[in-house]
């Protein structure tokens, strides 16, 4: 597949990708929860802030490397774990761990994957993480992670602000369903349980099987590979997080996909740096789609960030190339904003980089 030549920034691609797409597929990759007021903010919000320049500054030897638990990375650009990527090309998962790899960024695979874990390890030959839900039994999770573990993920990433979907109104007026061919490869299919007329459907049927604390403290247990939190959007919840001496932490309202009217990343991002001082690494995703967004992120507080619906636009639109592309427009807005705002390096990227009016 070809990426086509109009395609300049990427919300080309979504435009592309919504044209290649079927309406029930673009329903699931484009639609959020509820009225998806969170969806839109993740977006409009970075527009808001306001960039400082700085010039007459010697920025030739810039470069966007960064040290992130164990990995030299070439750039702070990450990819999201994303389910059931073969919805928006054939190769899926594969395609794009192979353009991450191509692009010298780290790349998250979903529990939600429709390509195998051991498949998708052997095409990649990148830095790569694994993203984890806990399953219905600790056995079934701990398969899961044996599994990560031995196919050379370097991380777990525990999804945590996802245990059951959201209101997912646009999927449900589409008549969404996953077509045939694509599923959670991974997974076992989950066991049904008779919910009593006098208990929740919520509450004592979907929720039956969601995390807690607990199960952080039994994941560490088992698994010697750092722990990172992903959907963290309350500063309570780092906090506590900070007890329980996670390595990292991913803030992320997912996308504006599960919970509606939520803030976005970008707004809670000062005041969770704050709290954890620079003792864990802070990536943040929800909303990135230029350079700029990235640079803001960066002078905020975060120390990289990661992308999930571009990367199924890309797919859609021109499949791992598509992805690669992607990855490598991010990446030389990123070096421009920095080389026009004065940053030789990220650690030049901070606050005083942004207009904050008195």
């Amino acid at each position: 597949m070809a990426i086509p030549n109009d395609i300049a920034s990427l919300h080309d691609y979504e435009r592309h990708a919504q044209a290649r797409l079927s309406e029930e597929a673009w329903a699931y990759i484009y639609g959020a929860s509820a009225d998806e007021y969170t969806a839109r903010s993740n977006e409009s919000v970075y527009s808001a802030i306001k960039l400082l320049n700085q010039t007459l500054t010697d920025v030739s030897k810039g470069h966007t490397q960064l040290d992130l638990l164990g990995h030299r990375l070439a750039h702070p650009i990450m990819l999201a774990p994303v389910a059931y990527q073969k919805l928006a090309h054939v190769d899926g998962e594969i395609a794009s761990a192979t353009a991450a790899a191509a692009q010298g960024a780290l790349f998250t695979l979903s529990t939600l994957s429709s390509s195998r874990i051991e498949d998708v390890a052997q095409c990649a030959q990148g830095p790569r993480w694994f993203q984890l839900y806990f399953q219905d039994s600790r056995a079934q999770t701990l398969e899961l992670i044996k599994r990560a573990e031995k196919s050379g993920f370097s991380a777990i990433v525990v999804t945590v602000d996802a245990p059951i979907n959201g209101l997912r109104n646009r999927e449900q007026r589409a008549g969404f369903q996953l077509p045939d061919g694509v599923r959670a490869v991974n997974c076992q299919p989950e066991r049904q349980r008779q919910i009593n007329p006098d208990e929740s459907m919520i509450f004592q049927g979907l929720m039956r099987h969601a995390p807690s604390w607990k199960d952080i403290d039994w994941l560490r247990q088992h698994t010697t590979l750092p722990i990172i939190l992903k959907g963290l959007i309350n500063p309570r919840d780092v906090s506590i997080a900070l007890q329980h001496e996670i390595d990292g932490v991913v803030i992320s309202n997912h996308g504006g996909r599960t919970l509606d009217t939520l803030p976005s990343p970008i707004e809670v991002l000062p005041r969770i740096h704050e709290l954890t001082k620079g003792d864990i690494p802070i990536i943040v995703d929800s909303g990135i789609r230029r350079g700029t967004d990235i640079f803001k992120a960066i002078a905020l507080g975060a120390d990289a960030v990661m992308i999930g619906r571009p990367i199924m636009y890309a797919l859609a639109t021109a499949g791992a190339l598509g992805v690669a592309h992607t990855i490598r427009l991010l990446r030389d807005e990123l070096e421009l904003t920095m080389a026009l705002c004065g940053c030789e390096t990220l650690s030049d990227i901070t606050p005083d980089c942004l207009w904050q009016p008195a």
